[in-house]
């Protein structure tokens, strides 16, 4: 199953504007629903997305498939992977925080995030000056 760029542009764009419609009802207090529902539509779109990784990833495990063809894309994927659970633990802990099921410091909470920010960086400046153009 393959979608093309204007279906997943789509998608996106779908589950993003449902978050942000049920983040400003929440945030003008006219729903007053739990955050783990407002972040629904997040993690609907994170589940899709780690299940077609994952499905990828298998895919490598197949019978008379040559390891030697793709062992970049592969750390790519493994990198994919790391980055949407470092995702989904970020939602986890900033929803517990703000339903107040714990008293972790807010620096805590946002640690995930960090994370996923500086790998995203060391990618971009690994992408940029030390991945051969031919």
């Amino acid at each position: 199953m393959r979608m093309s760029l204007a279906q997943r542009v789509l998608l996106t764009w779908l589950f993003t504007l449902l978050f942000l419609i049920m983040l400003v009802l929440k945030l003008d207090e006219k729903a007053p629903w739990n955050w783990f529902l407002i972040f629904i539509p997040v993690w609907i779109f994170d589940t899709i997305l780690l299940v077609m990784l994952i499905v990828k990833m298998a895919g490598r495990c197949k019978s008379g498939f040559d390891p030697r063809n793709g062992s970049q894309n592969m750390k790519k994927k493994a990198w994919y992977l790391i980055a949407m659970l470092l995702k989904l633990a970020f939602c986890l802990a900033l929803c517990a925080k703000l339903q107040r099921f714990t008293t972790m410091k807010l620096a805590y909470v946002f640690i995930p995030l960090w994370a996923l920010l500086i790998g995203g960086m060391v990618e971009l400046g690994y992408n940029i000056f030390c991945v051969r153009r031919d």
